[in-house]
């Protein structure tokens, strides 16, 4: 059995760098606590076991309504995802575990490939664009984020930024950039360069950018988006989402970093696919079958899409919704044309991660 398992960090439910507005803590504590609005999540006897690697505030906004509408009661068991899925493993057929809700698609491709995951039903498959979901029909995908540079002007002018992935090798950059290794999102870029270059180049690449980096290699997208903000640090490689997160936290006028896309079509352009699954060992099949089925409806896609409700920036992907916050939009992305598929279970990019020590 080959683990994904890596250098642990903070789950990401701990509440680190999340000030929410005020009006966005009370709406959570409201469906925490049942008490705004009846609705029908007050059913006894129905519930599911919901592992989540997701924001806890979006998930807990699908979470919410989910349960009002259906009256099926939902356990959330938030962490990092990659820890999720080993966990999963060594539960074996014993885990509590109903739904698997994930960041990236690669831990749910690594549970597919060893036979753990239900098929998904196919009406709720029909929702989300077929690019989007397992190619084996194992998973539905459910939103999308985009890899992206976030600088400091103050630091580095547009203009001296790399507009390759590659180029984050330069020795020009030692000393300004900020990597994330152990994050998933980051383990998509260095697939996409293995895919797209080869195993030595992409590890004379992450060599490189490990000396780049020297003290600025950070746990998560998080401290880059805030260290870079800060001035601490003069760019890094973060999914766009965690810049509209900061800047929501922390109001626009306390911004002082910008993002930028790499060039069209370059392997640092992946787009990330948050997905879901039942897990084949689950005794609530039809229940959490249901919540699959949610996560991509028009109600659920709408509440990814508006920021207001699940503080999300990721784009929704599902039921024909786009996204009502001020990015670029999905439509005009201009991606490297890497696959779910290709993408796999990450467990290569881990492997040359290690090698280059950055795990």
């Amino acid at each position: 059995m080959i683990s994904r398992t890596r250098i642990p960090r903070p789950p990401r439910n701990s509440g680190k760098r999340s000030r929410l507005p005020a009006a966005a803590v009370l709406a959570l504590a409201c469906g925490l606590l049942a008490a705004c609005g009846g609705g029908a999540a007050g059913s006894a006897g129905k519930s599911i076991t919901l592992y989540s690697g997701q924001h806890p505030q979006t998930t807990q906004a699908l979470v919410n309504a989910f349960e009002q509408k259906t009256g099926i009661n939902v356990n959330v068991r938030p962490n990092d995802e990659d820890m999720l899925a080993d966990q999963i493993l060594t539960e074996g057929s014993r885990s509590p575990a109903d739904v698997f809700y994930t960041e990236n698609s690669p831990p749910l491709e690594h549970l597919q490939e060893l036979g753990l995951l239900s098929k998904v039903d196919p009406a709720t498959l029909a929702h989300t664009p077929a690019k989007y979901n397992s190619p084996q029909g194992d998973w539905v995908g459910v939103s999308a984020r985009v890899s992206v540079l976030i600088y400091n002007p103050a630091l580095i002018p547009a203009s001296q930024l790399p507009t390759g992935i590659l180029q984050l090798a330069e020795p020009k950059y030692r000393g300004k950039l900020a990597i994330a290794p152990a994050e998933t999102d980051f383990q998509s870029v260095v697939t996409s360069v293995l895919r797209a270059d080869g195993k030595t180049a992409a590890l004379s690449w992450l060599k490189s950018i490990k000396a780049n980096a020297g003290s600025h290699v950070y746990p998560d997208n998080e401290t880059i988006a805030a260290d870079v903000n800060a001035g601490t640090v003069a760019f890094g490689v973060i999914n766009q989402y965690y810049w509209y997160r900061l800047r929501a936290e922390i109001g626009a006028g306390r911004i002082h970093s910008k993002i930028v896309h790499f060039a069209a079509h370059d392997p640092g352009y992946v787009l990330d696919i948050s997905g879901a699954a039942v897990l084949k060992s689950s005794k609530n099949q039809a229940a959490a079958q249901k919540f699959l089925a949610f996560l991509v409806s028009k109600q659920a896609q709408e509440i990814i899409g508006n920021p207001a409700k699940s503080i999300s920036f990721e784009y929704p992907i599902a039921s024909g919704v786009t996204t009502l916050a001020p990015e670029t939009p999905l439509a005009q992305l201009k991606p490297y044309p890497i696959t779910v598929g290709e993408l796999g279970d990450g467990i290569a990019a881990i492997d040359l991660l290690r090698e280059a020590g950055l795990l």
